[in-house]
Protein backbone atom coordinates (compact mmCIF):
# COMPACT_ATOMS: atom_id res chain seq x y z
CA UNK A 1 0.00 0.00 0.00
CA UNK A 2 1.57 3.54 -0.98
CA UNK A 3 1.93 6.41 1.62
CA UNK A 4 -1.11 8.29 -0.21
CA UNK A 5 -3.24 5.43 -0.10
CA UNK A 6 -2.69 5.09 3.81
CA UNK A 7 -5.49 6.60 6.00
CA UNK A 8 -7.47 7.57 3.02
CA UNK A 9 -10.90 6.77 4.52
CA UNK A 10 -10.59 8.96 8.11
CA UNK A 11 -12.57 12.00 8.10
CA UNK A 12 -10.28 15.30 7.29
CA UNK A 13 -8.79 16.66 10.58
CA UNK A 14 -9.21 13.14 12.33
CA UNK A 15 -5.96 11.93 10.99
CA UNK A 16 -3.51 12.56 13.97
CA UNK A 17 -6.33 11.16 16.79
CA UNK A 18 -6.58 7.63 14.22
CA UNK A 19 -2.84 7.69 14.04
CA UNK A 20 -2.48 8.20 17.84
CA UNK A 21 -5.47 5.53 18.33
CA UNK A 22 -3.10 3.11 16.25
CA UNK A 23 0.04 3.69 17.80
CA UNK A 24 -1.82 3.67 21.17
CA UNK A 25 -3.10 -0.29 19.80
CA UNK A 26 0.64 -1.21 19.48
CA UNK A 27 1.80 -0.35 22.95
CA UNK A 28 -1.29 -1.27 24.66
CA UNK A 29 -1.12 -4.38 27.17
CA UNK A 30 -4.82 -5.61 28.59
CA UNK A 31 -8.19 -5.52 27.27
CA UNK A 32 -9.21 -3.80 24.01
CA UNK A 33 -12.43 -3.29 25.04
CA UNK A 34 -11.06 -0.84 27.78
CA UNK A 35 -9.79 1.54 25.49
CA UNK A 36 -11.07 4.76 24.05
CA UNK A 37 -11.42 4.77 20.31
CA UNK A 38 -12.30 7.98 18.39
CA UNK A 39 -15.93 9.15 18.16
CA UNK A 40 -16.12 8.12 15.02
CA UNK A 41 -14.75 4.88 14.96
CA UNK A 42 -17.21 4.11 17.60
CA UNK A 43 -20.61 2.17 16.94
CA UNK A 44 -24.59 3.50 18.30
CA UNK A 45 -24.94 -0.41 19.26
CA UNK A 46 -24.43 -2.43 22.25
CA UNK A 47 -22.89 -5.65 21.88
CA UNK A 48 -26.09 -7.27 23.57
CA UNK A 49 -27.60 -5.96 20.14
CA UNK A 50 -25.62 -8.28 18.18
CA UNK A 51 -27.36 -11.16 19.65
CA UNK A 52 -30.19 -10.45 16.82
CA UNK A 53 -27.93 -10.91 13.90
CA UNK A 54 -28.44 -14.58 14.32
CA UNK A 55 -31.93 -14.13 13.39
CA UNK A 56 -33.00 -11.93 10.52
CA UNK A 57 -34.27 -14.46 8.02
CA UNK A 58 -36.43 -16.00 10.23
CA UNK A 59 -37.57 -18.58 7.50
CA UNK A 60 -33.92 -20.27 6.92
CA UNK A 61 -33.96 -20.61 11.11
CA UNK A 62 -37.13 -22.42 10.76
CA UNK A 63 -36.27 -24.72 7.42
CA UNK A 64 -34.82 -27.73 9.37
CA UNK A 65 -37.39 -28.03 11.48
CA UNK A 66 -39.95 -28.72 8.29
CA UNK A 67 -37.13 -31.67 6.91
CA UNK A 68 -37.74 -35.55 8.11
CA UNK A 69 -34.04 -36.68 6.77
CA UNK A 70 -31.53 -35.81 9.45
CA UNK A 71 -28.75 -35.43 6.69
CA UNK A 72 -30.55 -33.25 4.90
CA UNK A 73 -31.84 -31.54 8.18
CA UNK A 74 -27.89 -31.16 8.96
CA UNK A 75 -27.73 -29.65 5.90
CA UNK A 76 -30.08 -26.89 6.32
CA UNK A 77 -28.60 -26.22 9.78
CA UNK A 78 -25.60 -24.99 7.77
CA UNK A 79 -26.81 -23.44 5.65
CA UNK A 80 -29.09 -21.59 7.81
CA UNK A 81 -25.31 -20.80 9.95
CA UNK A 82 -23.46 -19.46 7.19
CA UNK A 83 -26.32 -17.24 6.41
CA UNK A 84 -25.82 -15.42 9.87
CA UNK A 85 -22.28 -14.81 9.07
CA UNK A 86 -22.76 -11.63 6.86
CA UNK A 87 -24.88 -10.45 9.31
CA UNK A 88 -23.02 -10.81 11.98
CA UNK A 89 -19.63 -9.82 11.01
CA UNK A 90 -20.13 -7.34 7.98
CA UNK A 91 -23.75 -5.98 7.14
CA UNK A 92 -22.49 -3.02 9.41
CA UNK A 93 -19.63 -2.45 7.96
CA UNK A 94 -21.70 -1.96 4.84
CA UNK A 95 -24.40 0.05 6.56
CA UNK A 96 -21.88 2.41 8.24
CA UNK A 97 -19.09 2.26 5.85
CA UNK A 98 -16.25 0.90 7.92
CA UNK A 99 -16.64 -1.64 11.41
CA UNK A 100 -17.13 0.13 14.23
CA UNK A 101 -16.14 -0.03 17.79
CA UNK A 102 -19.18 -1.28 20.03
CA UNK A 103 -20.30 0.36 23.17
CA UNK A 104 -19.49 -2.15 25.81
CA UNK A 105 -22.75 -3.45 27.45
CA UNK A 106 -23.03 -2.80 31.49
CA UNK A 107 -24.28 -5.75 33.52
CA UNK A 108 -27.88 -6.42 33.45
CA UNK A 109 -28.45 -4.67 29.77
CA UNK A 110 -31.14 -5.98 28.59
CA UNK A 111 -32.03 -5.75 24.45
CA UNK A 112 -35.54 -7.60 23.77
CA UNK A 113 -37.47 -7.30 19.99
CA UNK A 114 -39.12 -9.62 17.48
CA UNK A 115 -39.69 -10.81 14.21
CA UNK A 116 -43.12 -11.14 11.84
CA UNK A 117 -43.12 -12.48 8.59
CA UNK A 118 -44.00 -16.00 7.31
CA UNK A 119 -42.05 -18.12 9.88
CA UNK A 120 -44.49 -16.47 12.55
CA UNK A 121 -43.45 -15.05 15.09
CA UNK A 122 -39.77 -15.43 16.34
CA UNK A 123 -38.81 -13.50 19.89
CA UNK A 124 -35.04 -12.30 21.09
CA UNK A 125 -34.11 -12.25 24.76
CA UNK A 126 -30.35 -10.93 24.93
CA UNK A 127 -28.79 -10.09 28.67
CA UNK A 128 -25.47 -9.21 29.64
CA UNK A 129 -24.84 -11.62 32.20
CA UNK A 130 -21.40 -10.53 33.50
CA UNK A 131 -19.30 -7.25 33.26
CA UNK A 132 -15.71 -9.70 34.43
CA UNK A 133 -15.15 -11.18 32.14
CA UNK A 134 -17.99 -9.52 29.62
CA UNK A 135 -20.62 -11.82 28.61
CA UNK A 136 -23.63 -11.85 26.69
CA UNK A 137 -26.55 -14.52 26.68
CA UNK A 138 -29.18 -14.29 24.16
CA UNK A 139 -32.09 -16.82 23.38
CA UNK A 140 -34.12 -16.45 20.27
CA UNK A 141 -37.20 -18.74 19.41
CA UNK A 142 -40.08 -19.63 17.37
CA UNK A 143 -43.34 -21.54 19.15
CA UNK A 144 -45.22 -22.21 15.39
CA UNK A 145 -41.95 -23.76 14.34
CA UNK A 146 -40.34 -25.29 17.85
CA UNK A 147 -37.09 -24.24 17.01
CA UNK A 148 -35.07 -22.28 19.48
CA UNK A 149 -31.81 -21.12 19.82
CA UNK A 150 -29.81 -20.16 23.23
CA UNK A 151 -26.04 -19.33 23.96
CA UNK A 152 -23.69 -16.87 25.23
CA UNK A 153 -20.17 -15.21 24.64
CA UNK A 154 -17.24 -13.59 25.18
CA UNK A 155 -14.48 -11.75 23.33
CA UNK A 156 -10.67 -12.36 24.03
CA UNK A 157 -9.19 -9.48 21.99
CA UNK A 158 -5.03 -8.61 21.20
CA UNK A 159 -3.06 -7.21 19.25
CA UNK A 160 -0.53 -8.32 16.96
CA UNK A 161 -0.14 -7.03 13.69
CA UNK A 162 -3.55 -6.58 13.87
CA UNK A 163 -6.70 -6.40 16.47
CA UNK A 164 -7.08 -10.63 16.93
CA UNK A 165 -10.33 -11.89 18.57
CA UNK A 166 -11.09 -14.82 19.75
CA UNK A 167 -15.08 -15.65 20.53
CA UNK A 168 -15.71 -18.03 23.55
CA UNK A 169 -18.65 -19.24 24.12
CA UNK A 170 -21.14 -21.18 21.94
CA UNK A 171 -24.90 -21.45 20.77
CA UNK A 172 -27.31 -24.35 20.75
CA UNK A 173 -30.06 -25.10 18.27
CA UNK A 174 -33.09 -26.81 19.24
CA UNK A 175 -35.70 -28.57 17.62
CA UNK A 176 -38.87 -29.87 19.17
CA UNK A 177 -40.21 -31.90 16.25
CA UNK A 178 -36.96 -34.04 16.63
CA UNK A 179 -35.61 -33.33 20.55
CA UNK A 180 -32.61 -32.67 18.34
CA UNK A 181 -29.84 -30.23 19.09
CA UNK A 182 -27.00 -28.68 17.17
CA UNK A 183 -23.95 -27.49 18.88
CA UNK A 184 -22.44 -24.09 17.27
CA UNK A 185 -19.04 -23.22 18.15
CA UNK A 186 -17.73 -19.60 17.22
CA UNK A 187 -15.23 -18.34 14.51
CA UNK A 188 -12.28 -16.42 15.43
CA UNK A 189 -11.99 -12.91 13.76
CA UNK A 190 -9.61 -9.77 13.07
CA UNK A 191 -10.01 -6.82 12.01
CA UNK A 192 -8.72 -5.66 8.48
CA UNK A 193 -8.20 -2.06 7.34
CA UNK A 194 -6.67 -0.19 9.97
CA UNK A 195 -4.16 1.54 8.28
CA UNK A 196 -6.55 2.84 5.72
CA UNK A 197 -8.65 3.71 8.94
CA UNK A 198 -11.40 1.63 7.25
CA UNK A 199 -11.67 -2.10 9.54
CA UNK A 200 -13.67 -4.67 8.50
CA UNK A 201 -13.86 -7.95 9.82
CA UNK A 202 -11.94 -11.24 8.66
CA UNK A 203 -13.30 -14.84 9.65
CA UNK A 204 -10.41 -17.34 10.39
CA UNK A 205 -9.78 -20.77 11.42
CA UNK A 206 -12.45 -22.87 11.89
CA UNK A 207 -15.78 -23.40 13.64
CA UNK A 208 -18.20 -26.75 14.18
CA UNK A 209 -21.50 -27.25 14.42
CA UNK A 210 -22.47 -30.52 15.64
CA UNK A 211 -25.26 -32.35 15.60
CA UNK A 212 -27.10 -34.69 18.23
CA UNK A 213 -28.09 -36.80 15.21
CA UNK A 214 -24.71 -37.90 14.56
CA UNK A 215 -23.62 -35.40 11.86
CA UNK A 216 -20.98 -32.71 12.12
CA UNK A 217 -19.93 -29.72 10.12
CA UNK A 218 -16.74 -27.90 9.96
CA UNK A 219 -16.62 -24.50 8.04
CA UNK A 220 -12.94 -23.29 7.24
CA UNK A 221 -12.29 -19.09 6.70
CA UNK A 222 -9.77 -17.86 4.25
CA UNK A 223 -9.03 -14.34 3.69
CA UNK A 224 -7.59 -12.23 0.90
CA UNK A 225 -3.77 -12.62 2.12
CA UNK A 226 -0.46 -10.52 0.75
CA UNK A 227 -0.08 -12.31 -2.41
CA UNK A 228 -3.15 -14.29 -2.48
CA UNK A 229 -6.66 -15.49 -1.46
CA UNK A 230 -9.86 -13.79 -1.45
CA UNK A 231 -11.91 -11.67 1.03
CA UNK A 232 -14.22 -13.62 2.99
CA UNK A 233 -13.83 -17.16 1.68
CA UNK A 234 -15.28 -20.53 3.33
CA UNK A 235 -15.38 -24.05 2.70
CA UNK A 236 -17.25 -26.62 4.69
CA UNK A 237 -17.74 -30.24 4.84
CA UNK A 238 -20.37 -32.46 6.56
CA UNK A 239 -19.62 -35.63 7.54
CA UNK A 240 -20.96 -38.14 10.11
CA UNK A 241 -19.43 -37.54 13.39
CA UNK A 242 -15.25 -38.83 13.80
CA UNK A 243 -15.07 -39.21 9.88
CA UNK A 244 -13.57 -35.46 9.61
CA UNK A 245 -9.92 -36.70 7.82
CA UNK A 246 -12.20 -39.55 5.55
CA UNK A 247 -12.76 -37.89 2.28
CA UNK A 248 -14.66 -40.32 1.42
CA UNK A 249 -17.49 -40.05 4.15
CA UNK A 250 -18.29 -36.05 3.46
CA UNK A 251 -21.66 -35.98 2.65
CA UNK A 252 -21.89 -32.04 1.29
CA UNK A 253 -19.52 -29.55 0.82
CA UNK A 254 -20.09 -25.75 0.92
CA UNK A 255 -17.79 -23.73 -0.76
CA UNK A 256 -17.80 -19.28 -1.64
CA UNK A 257 -18.30 -16.00 0.43
CA UNK A 258 -20.01 -15.77 3.51
CA UNK A 259 -21.22 -12.10 2.49
CA UNK A 260 -21.27 -12.73 -1.09
CA UNK A 261 -22.82 -16.03 -2.10
CA UNK A 262 -22.42 -19.53 -2.04
CA UNK A 263 -23.48 -22.97 -2.97
CA UNK A 264 -23.67 -26.40 -0.66
CA UNK A 265 -23.59 -29.48 -3.13
CA UNK A 266 -23.93 -33.30 -2.34
CA UNK A 267 -21.33 -36.14 -2.23
CA UNK A 268 -22.08 -36.77 -6.64
CA UNK A 269 -20.91 -33.07 -6.57
CA UNK A 270 -24.84 -31.92 -7.28
CA UNK A 271 -26.01 -28.41 -6.66
CA UNK A 272 -28.33 -28.82 -3.73
CA UNK A 273 -28.79 -25.69 -2.07
CA UNK A 274 -27.13 -21.87 -2.89
CA UNK A 275 -27.32 -18.70 -1.08
CA UNK A 276 -26.90 -14.89 -2.16
CA UNK A 277 -26.27 -13.01 0.68
CA UNK A 278 -26.44 -9.68 -1.43
CA UNK A 279 -30.04 -10.63 -2.48
CA UNK A 280 -32.08 -12.51 0.20
CA UNK A 281 -34.30 -10.37 1.84
CA UNK A 282 -34.18 -9.77 5.33
CA UNK A 283 -36.89 -9.30 8.04
CA UNK A 284 -37.37 -5.81 9.95
CA UNK A 285 -37.12 -6.24 13.86
CA UNK A 286 -39.10 -4.93 15.66
CA UNK A 287 -37.98 -3.11 19.19
CA UNK A 288 -40.54 -1.14 22.20
CA UNK A 289 -40.04 2.39 21.28
CA UNK A 290 -37.81 4.23 23.44
CA UNK A 291 -40.35 5.88 25.61
CA UNK A 292 -41.90 2.26 26.29
CA UNK A 293 -38.37 0.67 27.13
CA UNK A 294 -37.23 -0.49 30.93
CA UNK A 295 -34.16 1.52 31.42
CA UNK A 296 -32.07 -1.45 31.34
CA UNK A 297 -32.69 -2.00 27.39
CA UNK A 298 -29.71 -1.10 25.73
CA UNK A 299 -31.16 1.53 23.64
CA UNK A 300 -32.87 3.55 26.04
CA UNK A 301 -29.84 3.17 28.41
CA UNK A 302 -27.48 4.05 25.45
CA UNK A 303 -29.55 6.65 24.28
CA UNK A 304 -27.65 9.95 25.17
CA UNK A 305 -24.23 8.23 24.25
CA UNK A 306 -25.62 7.45 20.87
CA UNK A 307 -26.90 10.59 19.69
CA UNK A 308 -23.53 11.90 20.87
CA UNK A 309 -21.62 9.35 18.74
CA UNK A 310 -23.49 10.82 15.91
CA UNK A 311 -23.01 13.98 16.11
CA UNK A 312 -18.82 13.17 16.73
CA UNK A 313 -18.92 15.22 20.37
CA UNK A 314 -16.22 13.16 22.11
CA UNK A 315 -16.99 15.55 25.05
CA UNK A 316 -20.08 14.52 25.61
CA UNK A 317 -19.92 11.03 24.53
CA UNK A 318 -17.24 10.47 27.05
CA UNK A 319 -19.30 12.34 30.04
CA UNK A 320 -22.53 10.38 29.06
CA UNK A 321 -20.77 7.18 29.16
CA UNK A 322 -18.71 8.07 32.47
CA UNK A 323 -22.31 8.91 33.97
CA UNK A 324 -23.49 5.23 33.24
CA UNK A 325 -19.96 3.40 34.49
CA UNK A 326 -20.06 5.25 37.40
CA UNK A 327 -23.21 4.03 38.14
CA UNK A 328 -22.36 0.94 37.65
CA UNK A 329 -19.49 1.11 39.79
CA UNK A 330 -21.58 2.35 43.11
CA UNK A 331 -24.40 -0.59 41.99
CA UNK A 332 -21.23 -3.02 42.46
CA UNK A 333 -19.72 -1.42 45.49
CA UNK A 334 -23.49 -1.61 47.10
CA UNK A 335 -23.72 -5.20 45.91
CA UNK A 336 -20.56 -5.79 48.01
CA UNK A 337 -21.71 -4.03 50.44
CA UNK A 338 -24.91 -6.14 51.43
CA UNK A 339 -23.61 -9.30 50.26
CA UNK A 340 -25.47 -10.22 47.26
CA UNK A 341 -25.36 -10.34 43.58
CA UNK A 342 -26.69 -9.49 40.83
CA UNK A 343 -30.11 -10.88 39.92
CA UNK A 344 -30.41 -11.80 36.15
CA UNK A 345 -33.44 -11.07 34.58
CA UNK A 346 -33.74 -14.21 32.24
CA UNK A 347 -30.73 -15.89 32.57
CA UNK A 348 -29.09 -18.42 35.12
CA UNK A 349 -25.56 -20.08 35.80
CA UNK A 350 -25.39 -23.85 36.06
CA UNK A 351 -22.74 -26.00 36.85
CA UNK A 352 -23.29 -28.43 34.24
CA UNK A 353 -24.89 -28.79 30.61
CA UNK A 354 -25.21 -32.55 29.69
CA UNK A 355 -25.71 -31.62 25.83
CA UNK A 356 -22.92 -29.40 25.44
CA UNK A 357 -20.50 -31.93 27.41
CA UNK A 358 -21.90 -34.69 24.99
CA UNK A 359 -21.63 -32.69 21.74
CA UNK A 360 -18.33 -30.77 22.15
CA UNK A 361 -16.08 -34.03 22.42
CA UNK A 362 -16.93 -33.92 18.28
CA UNK A 363 -15.15 -30.71 18.55
CA UNK A 364 -11.36 -30.98 18.29
CA UNK A 365 -9.64 -29.97 21.57
CA UNK A 366 -12.76 -28.69 22.21
CA UNK A 367 -14.45 -27.90 25.82
CA UNK A 368 -16.91 -25.30 27.20
CA UNK A 369 -14.19 -22.76 28.59
CA UNK A 370 -16.76 -21.55 31.27
CA UNK A 371 -13.93 -20.29 33.14
CA UNK A 372 -13.29 -17.75 30.60
CA UNK A 373 -17.07 -16.88 30.41
CA UNK A 374 -17.59 -17.06 34.38
CA UNK A 375 -19.63 -20.30 34.44
CA UNK A 376 -22.40 -21.81 32.01
CA UNK A 377 -25.70 -19.42 30.85
CA UNK A 378 -29.00 -20.89 29.93
CA UNK A 379 -32.03 -19.09 29.76
CA UNK A 380 -34.66 -19.71 32.66
CA UNK A 381 -37.96 -20.59 31.93
CA UNK A 382 -39.18 -19.28 35.38
CA UNK A 383 -37.29 -16.59 35.08
CA UNK A 384 -39.26 -15.31 31.78
CA UNK A 385 -42.49 -16.41 33.10
CA UNK A 386 -42.24 -14.38 36.60
CA UNK A 387 -40.67 -11.27 34.12
CA UNK A 388 -43.21 -8.26 35.05
CA UNK A 389 -43.05 -4.59 34.06
CA UNK A 390 -41.41 -2.38 34.05
CA UNK A 391 -38.89 -4.89 32.82
CA UNK A 392 -40.32 -4.79 29.22
CA UNK A 393 -44.23 -4.76 27.65
CA UNK A 394 -42.99 -7.89 25.92
CA UNK A 395 -43.23 -9.92 29.47
CA UNK A 396 -46.34 -11.13 28.38
CA UNK A 397 -45.51 -12.26 25.20
CA UNK A 398 -42.29 -13.97 26.80
CA UNK A 399 -44.97 -15.87 29.11
CA UNK A 400 -46.23 -17.27 25.43
CA UNK A 401 -43.37 -18.16 23.93
CA UNK A 402 -42.89 -21.21 26.28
Amino acid sequence: MSGSEEGAAVPAGQKSSWGGFIKQLASFNGDLSTMTAPAWILSTQSLTEFSSYWAEMPRLLVAPAQEKDPQKRAMLVLKWFLSTLKQQYASRNEKLGSEKKPLNPFLGELFLGRWDDEAGETQLVSEQVSHHPPVTAYSIWNKKHGVRLQGYNAQKASFGRTINVRQVGHAILHIDEFDEDHLITLPSLHIEGLITGAPYVELNKSSYIVSSSGYTSRIDYTGAGWVSGKKNTLAATLFPHGKEKSKSDVLYKAEGSWTDHFTIKDAKGGTVETYNAKKEPKTELKVADIEQQDPLESRRAWKKVADAILKADMNTTSAEKSKIEEHQRSLRKKEQKDGRDWERVFFAKVEKLPILEKLIREVPHGSSEQDQTGGIWVFDQEKAKNAKPPFSPLSEELKDGW
